[in-house]
């Protein structure tokens, strides 16, 4: 047991509960990387590479996945597991066409016998697409960005304790206020130097005119408060240019806000793609608004259990 906590680890040898050393802890990240467990325990504690290790709080589970790595030491062995998302590192070549977001998550699941929870149904249709060579995480996330700039919708995938997820944004509000008594250490940011464009511009090469067609969409405000910041991509056949460009504008015209937090007090329904509530001041800049979690590191001590967030977007105000 950790802080009620309850770590399980089985394999061939059957199940074990190894005694933890230092804490557990347990790692999301919203895009691109899998969910991450891990803790050190004694020499002698039989685990090997492919064990399934489950995180449970009063018998709900909080983290199910399998041993990637062991690390020893004289005396300890430091276990990381992963969950599922760690297979969509595997590469292959993918050639489709007429497909959604969602019917590509369901045919590498398929292909790579991976376990699928709720799939929401995005709505885009992807005329054709080519994946050579590309991690599986890519040719999903290439077609959920497709989704994105089309019909300006994010979705956030996530293994929820042995199921592939994928929910749209909005469904992952949770009843959670951050303030000011919840952390021990808040950082801001607000930049318009990583991803924020006041000029869209697509380009299509149209065979049967023989032209290239150019699809343009602009704030004007904003290119005079802070000169021009284009974004420029040719577009796909199929691809509706104008609806497109002023989805980009609308998505990438807004200053970048982040917000680092350091030992949140914790809360297991928190993880990458959470959007809790934020409610503080920072050195004269406001946050009351929803933040979209990017990171969330849980760390289950003795009788303690805290969190560090890295969340993004809601209005910073100053």
């Amino acid at each position: 047991m950790t802080s009620g906590y309850e770590l399980l680890v089985e394999g061939t040898g059957g199940i074990v509960m190894p005694c933890v050393l230092d804490g557990v802890q347990w790692t999301t990240e919203r895009r691109g990387a899998p969910g991450k467990l891990t803790f050190t325990t004694m020499h002698g504690a039989d685990i090997r590479e492919g064990d399934r290790v489950r995180l449970r709080k009063g018998g709900a589970n909080i983290f199910y996945g399998f041993v990637f790595t062991l690390k020893g030491g004289p005396d300890t062995v430091a276990v990381t597991a992963y969950d599922q998302l760690r297979y969509l590192k595997n590469r292959d070549t993918y050639v489709y066409a007429n497909k959604t977001a969602s019917d590509v998550i369901r045919m590498v699941a398929s292909d790579f016998q991976l376990n699928l929870g709720e799939i929401a149904d995005t709505g885009y249709v992807i005329p054709s697409r080519v994946e050579d060579n590309t991690a599986l995480f890519d040719v999903i996330y290439n077609a959920l960005d497709l989704e994105l700039t089309n019909r300006s919708v994010m979705y956030v995938l996530y293994d929820d304790c042995g199921r592939l997820t994928l929910k749209p944004l909005e469904m992952m509000k949770i009843d959670v206020l951050i303030d000011a008594e919840t952390g021990e250490k808040a950082e801001y940011k607000t930049t318009i130097d990583e991803s924020t464009y006041n000029r869209v511009k697509l380009s299509y090469e149209n065979d049967e005119t023989g032209k290239r067609d150019i699809y343009i969409a602009q704030d004007g405000k904003r290119m005079n408060e802070w000169g021009v910041l284009q974004y420029y991509a040719v577009l796909q056949e199929g691809e509706d240019g104008a609806a497109k460009a002023d989805g980009l504008l609308s998505l990438y015209c807004h200053r970048d806000r982040s917000l680092k937090l350091t030992g949140v007090f914790g809360d297991c329904r928190m993880r990458a793609g959470s959007m809790p509530a934020v409610r503080m001041e920072l050195g004269g800049f406001r946050v009351n608004n929803r933040m979209l979690v990017e990171k969330c590191v849980h760390t289950f001590g003795e009788g303690d259990h805290r969190m560090d967030l890295t969340m993004r977007g809601g209005e910073l105000d100053g």
